[in-house]
């Protein structure tokens, strides 16, 4: 099997690892740096999109730069190549349909690389959901907060691409993963309001922080907190129903419970001295299964595009000062 990887800046160099690890694969790298190359036998590499179609890759993964992926997306689509894009899966909704018409009509296999559909915690949070454990959701509040500059500390953060509004970078497109992850537990969302920008003295011309207001089809309300500055880094959710509530954080990296009628905290998965790149092979696993036996993947080219959607509307919504509908 040929693996194309378009970009090798930090996810792509990830992405490269976790595939060497798997037997009967020969990685192509797309990428205009001058890298050396450490295992000459899996892996070759090309300046162009123009050599890496030569070399009749089967699968391509999409890593460059935010404002690239669909033009990278629908050249090797056109090519019949199955594809996963990194997230998100643009900083515009252009080309979206011509990428969506080809995916169809050559009955290729596409996957959002939103790798926290694939944590323990996230997906119990929405176990319990699924099984109506806690009852009727009513509201639900997430926060992920970082410094941008601790991201990747042997690279000049002002030159990333989550930095740079041209690139497609910014807080609510770069860290779109609580979107995503609040719209596949708690379904669509019908409205939203945000405040966006730059507030912290961080050099970057992107938005730096977001608060957001989610209003999901089902009437559940969600509230979102977004930003670039904050230390130490943190992530949390908390969906509250009508019979309890479920928490979990990055700190802890447990799901706790509470039951109305229990009064109590109950945890119910905790995962000891977690290891983060598991998500990563595991959603490269879940994509290269659905590709063998020809099977939709769990977050497809139709969830990417609607989850950009609703976060360039939370965008949206912060220049017009108004809620507005997705």
């Amino acid at each position: 099997m040929k693996i194309a990887v378009i970009g090798y800046g930090s996810i792509g160099k990830r992405h490269v690892r976790n595939l060497l690890d798997i037997k009967n694969v020969e990685i192509i790298i797309c990428t205009k740096q001058n890298i050396k190359n450490p295992n000459m036998k899996k892996i070759k590499i090309v300046k162009s999109m123009l050599e890496c179609i030569k070399k009749k890759p089967d699968i391509g993964i999409i890593a460059n730069e935010t404002s690239k992926h669909v033009k990278s997306a629908n050249e090797l689509t056109k090519q019949g190549v199955d594809i996963f894009i990194e997230k998100p899966l643009s900083n515009t909704t252009k080309d979206l349909k011509v990428l969506k018409k080809t995916i169809e009509k050559q009955s290729i296999i596409s996957q959002m690389g939103c790798n926290f559909r694939f944590h323990p915690c996230i997906m119990k949070m929405k176990q319990i959901v699924e099984k109506g454990i806690i009852g009727k959701i009513v509201s639900v509040s997430a926060e992920s907060g970082s410094y941008l500059p601790d991201w990747h500390p042997y690279e000049d953060y002002r030159k990333g691409y989550a930095a740079r509004d041209d690139l497609g970078g910014g807080i609510v497109l770069t860290c779109i993963h609580e979107i995503d992850y609040m719209y596949w537990i708690l379904g669509d969302v019908k409205e939203v309001f945000s405040v966006t920008g730059k507030f912290s003295k961080l050099k970057v011309s992107s938005d730096d922080m977001s608060a957001i207001i989610l209003k999901f089809k089902n009437n559940v309300i969600g509230e979102l907190h977004l930003d670039y500055f904050q230390r130490p880094n943190f992530k949390s959710c908390k969906i509250r129903g009508e019979k309890g509530t479920i928490y979990w954080d990055s700190d802890h990296n447990e799901v706790k419970i509470h039951l109305t009628n229990k009064k109590r905290w109950k945890t119910v998965l905790k995962i000891e001295k977690y290891e983060r790149n598991k998500m990563y092979v595991d959603e490269m696993n879940h994509f290269l299964k659905c590709v063998k036996i020809r099977k939709p993947s769990i977050n497809d080219i139709e969830e990417g595009i609607r989850t950009l959607e609703i976060s360039l509307g939370i965008k949206k919504s912060s220049k017009l000062k108004k809620m507005i509908g997705v």
